[in-house]
């Protein structure tokens, strides 16, 4: 029981912490808001139009391509150094988890999304 306690204890300074940083930043910030203030900024530029645009869905797509290989790496990278230990058989599993990502980038690219219009 004594163990769930410090948890339990350290849990609430977290969020005591936090509470307190959230208030404390409240109080002493300056609270002037002016329409320069409140505008757009575009690198020293005058903002045309509106802020609310819309991308091209190929933004999106190249993104999502992205995630899939950044948690290949995540995955790869710790398993590359334990491959010896770990035996034939997470050579294996790793060797599937490549291919299934494989499959998806092989889908991307006949689907266009790598190809930048």
């Amino acid at each position: 029981m004594s163990e769930y306690l410090a948890v339990a204890i350290f849990a609430a300074f977290i969020v005591a912490f936090g509470v307190v940083s959230i208030g404390v930043a409240w109080l002493l910030r300056p609270a002037r808001p002016d329409a320069v203030k409140l505008e757009n900024y575009e690198c020293g530029a005058e903002p045309i139009g509106s802020a609310w645009v819309q991308f091209p869905v190929g933004f999106y797509l190249v993104a999502l391509v992205f995630i899939v290989f950044d948690a290949l790496a995540v995955f790869v990278i710790p398993w590359a150094l334990v491959v010896r230990t770990a035996g034939l058989g997470a050579f294996w599993v790793m060797a599937a988890f490549i291919a299934i990502v494989m499959l998806g980038w092989v889908y991307a690219y006949r689907e266009g999304v790598l190809e930048w219009k």
